[in-house]
This record gives structure tokens, C-alpha cells and sequence, in this order.
């Protein structure tokens, strides 16, 4: 693969190859903050999609909330909105999916993943402040084989995967991945008598093809196809007084958090409030990306372009059941990145680039009978427009044996614009989203008209030298995620324009993050990595629903605005032990100090010295992996015990201060492998606990409480031709 580097290192059975700085590396050997997971590790994890890589990543959280919500050492983005850009750039097969609604992709067929922590843009077309999650799927292989995965477990989980890699040609080779992915609602219908059900909670279809053409050693073509199909219910939260009691809004010096309620897993997770309407999700998500890389000697030209288009058709329940909507929506993106690399043995090593993004949106939100009877309380944006300018580089230069200096730059544009309105529709009769009747009129009560242009120039600088006992490196970086804007529009601007500028609109947040680490072999059977990080967090945004939209200020929408500053403070230890053959064990240890600098969001109120939200103080884990010779297979016993401390979360709308107090969730797998690896067969259990854990939270007529998964069980297996 021409694209990451002249000669790809070769792992050991405790390293991987990653292409994390754009040229192929050992991660052993790789400078920054950074896990990677290599594919049958993910299955033998029992990691089917992205909401399970916290089992394995340090300091990273991946919650389901309308969409992705990825959490990296404390930074977040909590606008999952059309107009809305996540702190951590979401990437598949490095192309950047904007959408979180799109992001909840099935890990079928990887290659694997990396998970980058820090600020990242010189190397990559898009910029984060938060980090990369980037998935790998398979490239064509110029060998016939096949394979088949299942899985099988409780909350009817069913989970099948089916791959045929074939070369058609001494130069092209193909490949062919289908996967379906079921499994029932983790909450419990308590109200069998409104005649809704809750199940299955998702049914999706997925298919994707690949195509590799290599005719000569200078030159490859990557080309991918995908399809994806999602079905299934959508209510997954439960109203927070399942969780909590003596919930007290409204803004006060102190912070006094509700009291969390000793509940069984089951009664935390049952859904008692009758359901206006049956909920349900029939949406679609395609694409296709195309990677070229050319070698022309000293110089390697690669180009990665990109077109996804998606569609999003949902009818659910706002308010715990209280409030029927439905969502309509037509989503398009297109990206491309041009990289020139210098290559060969010389001190240096360097890469420029351009990207260009764009994606342009058109939806439609309805509350149903919100306002009063029989009318749409309707959000309507067409369209939503975001693109992206940017040119980045890095070098790298051996100053002497061993010891690397590098520099990096980049400049980001971002032009944003929305244009539509908020309105009152009225009907002759609204019985639910499937059942209206004749339109009668129209009522606008709000103009929707914003644009702005953001522009930032960030870099990085950082040393690394590579010891005999290890990898030692230090690093100081920037981040950048361009402003926005609010609904409404500005005062002058158009009839019935009432926000002022500061209210409207919203500034970018920015980064500076400080890091040393080292990644060490103490000997054969020790190895050592750990990270020392500091960051700066200015004007980081912040985004909840409250009622002060509309002409009369009291309507709902989602309102973004930016706390002063923050300071993030952390050390991140692992280390994997091999005392004997057949025995590795895996210890890892996070402390993490993100909290805020400064923050006064209404008077009397004094954010200073308060954690960010889902940063636990203490996260760790242990883990053991044995191995039993069976003939010439294998049985491997698995176990892995992780904790967190307690972690805040937020509803910045109304100011209650919702935690999850500290936890333990374990896992266990017996696994038996066939020689050769043939098949395998595999019986696990997950959060063995049965521990029911709160990833979001919020209160008032809309809240909601939403958690992760509960104790799950049940048997892999897969066989390949």
C-alpha cells in the first residue's frame, strides 16, 4: 500500500502497524497518544460497534445521544444538530462523516481502528480538538477467501458477518462485506396497554465493496462502495426520575445534585409513561471514497476523495412519550485531500496537503399537539451549509541517531450558513405522525438567517527519541473548531429578526495541549507506555435546549454558547505483562483533572473549579488473557475487570447537576481457536455487574435519562475458506 510508507515495519505478537502520521509505523514506534485495535481483536473483544471501544481506550467515551457523542480526556461536543461540529473527527477509512446520526457504524470487516487523543490537523484533512477516531475496513487481498462471523445473545442479539475476497486479476483484486446487526431495546416496556412497542431496537442491513488495482509498484487504486440500511425503534431514554429524586432546577450558588435512587437494573430501565405514537427509524446511509496513491521517486502523490450521501426518516417521542415528532432529513457531503509526501531514507520526512469540505442538509422537525391541539410546532432548515478550506503540513527531521524534531502547521476556513424557519402548522385533525389531517394555515414565528466565516492558523511542535529501552516523546500542539450560530436571526436583518449578534452567533473554541510520554520494553515480557498531558480550553462550547427562542422568548430549541476557559490535567499508564508463555496480563491506570477555569453563565452562578462533564477523576483497568494448548488449537480464558470514579453530568438548560457515582463492570470470554485458525468458538459475558450507567442526563418537561449498556451474554463463532 504505496500510501503508508516504502516498507511496512513487521509487528510483533504485542505491536500492531498503524498509519496514524499518514506513513506506516510500528505504534511502538509511533509519537503521540494513541490505541489501535487491529480487527480480530475487536471480535475477540466482543467490539461490534464504536459505543464499546471505552473497554479499551483510555480516557474516551462513546455515548449514544441523537447520534455519537465522543468524549476524549473531557472535551465533547454536545450539538449533534445539522448545524453542529464534534469536537472528535469521526472517520471511515479516513474520510470524515460529519453526521453523529451517521457515525454509529458496525464493525464488521476491520482492519482496525485508531484512536488518536489530542489535537490533531497537520497531517489530517480535517482538524479536532479532541482527537481522531478513525475505522479501517479490510482492503482486498490478492488471495481467494471467505469468511463468516455470528453472533448470538440475550435482548435477541443476533449479529452476522460475510466476507469473499477474490483476485480477479494479477492486478485487481476485490472484496465483499455484508453484515446484519439486530438486537432488542435494553428498556423494559411498562406500558403494554398504549399498544407500542419498543422493539427491535435496531435492524440494520450493511454492505460494502472494495476494490484494490495495483498495475505496477508505483502506482495503486482504493476504491470503496457502501450501503447501509438502519430499521428499528427509537426510544432508548427513560424519564430521570427512574434514576434520581429531589431534582431542583434553576439557576443558585450551590450545586447541590439530586439524590440517585438504589434501584434494580430493571426498574432504572423501564419505560412506565404511555407512548404517544409507535416510534420507529427507516433511514439510509451510502457512499463511496477512492484513495490513489503514485509513487514518483523522491515525491508520493496521494488524493483521497469522497460523496456520501444520507437519509434520515424518524417518527418518535420527545418527553419520555409525552410529545409525538417526526424528523425528516437529506444530508449530502463531499471531501477531498491532496497530500504530497517526500520519501526515502533520508533525516527528512515531510508532507503538505489541501482539503475541501462541504455538506449541505435539509430537515424537518414537527411536535405534534406541543402548542395546542392539532397543530405541528415544525423546525424547518433548508438548507444547512458547512464548508471547509484547509492547507497542512509537517516535517520531520533526524538531528541525530535516534533523535527527531517536528514541526507542523495549519490553516482552517470555515464558511456556515442556515436559512429557514420556525412555524405553527394547523390541522383539522392530528391524531399521531401517521395520522394527520387537512393542513388548514401556517403561522411563522421565527426567521431562521445566519452566516458567518471563522478562520484559525494552528501547529504543532514536537521531539521524540527512540532509546534503547524505548520510544521517548514530547509535544505541543493547537486545536481549532470553528463558531456557529444560534436560531433566529440578527436585529436589522429581515422582518421579524429579534436575536442581537452576541446571542445569535457563537465563537470557536481552541486548544493547546502539552504532552510528553514514552512507550517502553523493559524486556520480552514487560512493556511500559504512559503520557503526562496539560491543556488549555478556551471559549469551549456548550450546548442545551431551553425554552427562550421565538418572538416571545418561551419556545424550546437548542441553544450553544461558550464557557471562558478550562485547564485539563492527566497521566495515562499501561503496561502489558507476559510472565509466562501462556499468560498476558494487561494493567492500565488514568488520571484525569479537566475541569473549569472560568465560567459565570448567569449571575450568581460560578462554574470555577467545577468538573468538565463525563471526566471521571480515576478510570483503570485489568485484565488477564490465558492460554490453554488444545492439540495444535487453543482455548483462551479472558477477563477483564474496568472502574471509573465518579463523573458529572450537566443540564446547563436548567442547572441540575446529574453524576454517576463510581463503578466497576467486568467482562469474561472462553474462547477455543481451531489450527490455523480456521474457526473459532467463543461464550461471553459483558458487565457481568449487571451495572446500569448514566451517559446522559437532563430534567424538566423534555428530560431524559440515558445509560449504557447492561449485563449482556452470549456465544461467537466463525469460520474462514
Amino acid at each position: 500500500m504505496a500510501a503508508e510508507g516504502n516498507a511496512k515495519p513487521a509487528p510483533t505478537n504485542d505491536d500492531i502497524v498503524v498509519t496514524a502520521t499518514r506513513t506506516s509505523s510500528l505504534l511502538s514506534k509511533t509519537p503521540i497518544a494513541m490505541t489501535a485495535i487491529g480487527g480480530a481483536e475487536l471480535t475477540k473483544a466482543g467490539i461490534s460497534n464504536p459505543t464499546q471501544l471505552d473497554t479499551a481506550v483510555p480516557n474516551l467515551t462513546i455515548n449514544r445521544n441523537n447520534g455519537l457523542q465522543i468524549t476524549i480526556r473531557g472535551v465533547t461536543s454536545t450539538d449533534n444538530t445539522e448545524k453542529g461540529d464534534p469536537s472528535a473527527a469521526f472517520m471511515l477509512n479516513g474520510v470524515y462523516i460529519a453526521r453523529p446520526q451517521a457515525q454509529e457504524v458496525s464493525f464488521f470487516d476491520i482492519e482496525r481502528v485508531e484512536v488518536l487523543r489530542g489535537p490533531q490537523g497537520t497531517l489530517y484533512g480535517r482538524n479536532s480538538t479532541a482527537g481522531v477516531v478513525n475505522v479501517l475496513s479490510a482492503r482486498p487481498k490478492f488471495k481467494l477467501g471467505a469468511s463468516l462471523d455470528a453472533v448470538y445473545g440475550n435482548y435477541n442479539t443476533l449479529n452476522l458477518t460475510g466476507v469473499i475476497n477474490a483476485p480477479l486479476s494479477p492486478t485487481l483484486a476485490l472484496r465483499a462485506a455484508v453484515n446484519l446487526d439486530r438486537r432488542d431495546n435494553f428498556v423494559y416496556d411498562g406500558n403494554l396497554a398504549d399498544g407500542v412497542t419498543l422493539h427491535p431496537f435496531k435492524k440494520n442491513m450493511a454492505a460494502r465493496l472494495s476494490l484494490l488495482w495495483q498495475p505496477n509498484s508505483n502506482l495503486d487504486i482504493y476504491l470503496v462502495a457502501d450501503y447501509s440500511k438502519s430499521k428499528g425503534t427509537i426510544d432508548a431514554g427513560v424519564p430521570p426520575e427512574n434514576f434520581y429524586a429531589n431534582i431542583v432546577s434553576g439557576a443558585r450558588p450551590t450545586f447541590d445534585p439530586p439524590v440517585l435512587l438504589d434501584r434494580s437494573s430493571r426498574a432504572y430501565r423501564t419505560l412506565s409513561v404511555a407512548q404517544g405514537q409507535q416510534s420507529r427509524r427507516n433511514n439510509d446511509d451510502k457512499g463511496v471514497m477512492g484513495e490513489l496513491n503514485y509513487d514518483m521517486g523522491k515525491l508520493r502523490a496521494t488524493y483521497v476523495g469522497s460523496y456520501r450521501e444520507s437519509k434520515r426518516d424518524e417518527i418518535f417521542n420527545y418527553a419520555n412519550g409525552n410529545v409525538m415528532a417526526a424528523f425528516p432529513g437529506l444530508y449530502w457531503q463531499t471531501s477531498h485531500e491532496l497530500r504530497l509526501a517526500l520519501t526515502g531514507d533520508g533525516p527528512l520526512q515531510a508532507q503538505v496537503g489541501g482539503y475541501y469540505f462541504k455538506e449541505r442538509s435539509n430537515i424537518v422537525l414537527d411536535l405534534y399537539n406541543l402548542l395546542g391541539p392539532n397543530t405541528a410546532f415544525g423546525f424547518l432548515r433548508n438548507p444547512t451549509i458547512s464548508e471547509n478550506k484547509s492547507a497542512f503540513g509537517q516535517a520531520t527531521y533526524k538531528l541525530a541517531d535516534g533523535l527527531k524534531l517536528t514541526a507542523g502547521l495549519r490553516y482552517s476556513n470555515d464558511t456556515k450558513s442556515r436559512y429557514g424557519s420556525t412555524v405553527v402548522d394547523t390541522y383539522s385533525n392530528i391524531q399521531n405522525a401517521y395520522n394527520l389531517g387537512t393542513f388548514i394555515s401556517r403561522s411563522t414565528q421565527e426567521v431562521t438567517a445566519a452566516k458567518r466565516s471563522f478562520s484559525k492558523l494552528t501547529w504543532r511542535l514536537g521531539v521524540d527519541y527512540d532509546t534503547p529501552l524505548g520510544l521517548v516523546f514530547a509535544s505541543v500542539s493547537t486545536g481549532y473548531k470553528a463558531g456557529g450560530f444560534n436560531d433566529g436571526c440578527e436585529v436589522g436583518t429581515g422582518p421579524g429578526c429579534s436575536q442581537n449578534a452576541n446571542a445569535l452567533y457563537y465563537q470557536p473554541e481552541t486548544l493547546t495541549a502539552f504532552e510528553s510520554g514514552f512507550k517502553l520494553r523493559l524486556n520480552p515480557a514487560i512493556r511500559f507506555n504512559g503520557t503526562v498531558f496539560h491543556y488549555n480550553y478556551q471559549g469551549l462550547q456548550l450546548s442545551q435546549t431551553a425554552n427562550i427562542c421565538g418572538p416571545g422568548g418561551n419556545l424550546p430549541c437548542q441553544v450553544t454558547r461558550n464557557a471562558a476557559s478550562a485547564k485539563v490535567n492527566g497521566i495515562e499508564l499501561d503496561s502489558e505483562l507476559r510472565p509466562m508463555n501462556n499468560l498476558a496480563v494487561h494493567l492500565a491506570l488514568n488520571y484525569l483533572n479537566a475541569r473549569y477555569a472560568q465560567f459565570i453563565p448567569t449571575p450568581g452562578v460560578n462554574f470555577a473549579g467545577r468538573p468538565l462533564d463525563r471526566s471521571p477523576k480515576w478510570s483503570g483497568t485489568v485484565g488477564v488473557n490465558y492460554t490453554i494448548p488444545v492439540g495444535e488449537g487453543k482455548v483462551v480464558a479472558s477477563g477483564q475487570t474496568r472502574f471509573s470514579s465518579r463523573y458529572q453530568l450537566t443540564d446547563m438548560g436548567n442547572y441540575v447537576y446529574f453524576y454517576q457515582p463510581s463503578f466497576t463492570k467486568s467482562d469474561l470470554t472462553l474462547t477455543y481457536t481451531a489450527p490455523q485458525e480456521r474457526y473459532y468458538i467463543s461464550a461471553f459475558v459483558n458487565n457481568l455487574e449487571n451495572k446500569v450507567t448514566v451517559t446522559n442526563a437532563t430534567s424538566g418537561f423534555f428530560g431524559t435519562v440515558n445509560f449504557a449498556d447492561p449485563l449482556t451474554f452470549g456465544a461467537r463463532a466463525g469460520i474462514k475458506f
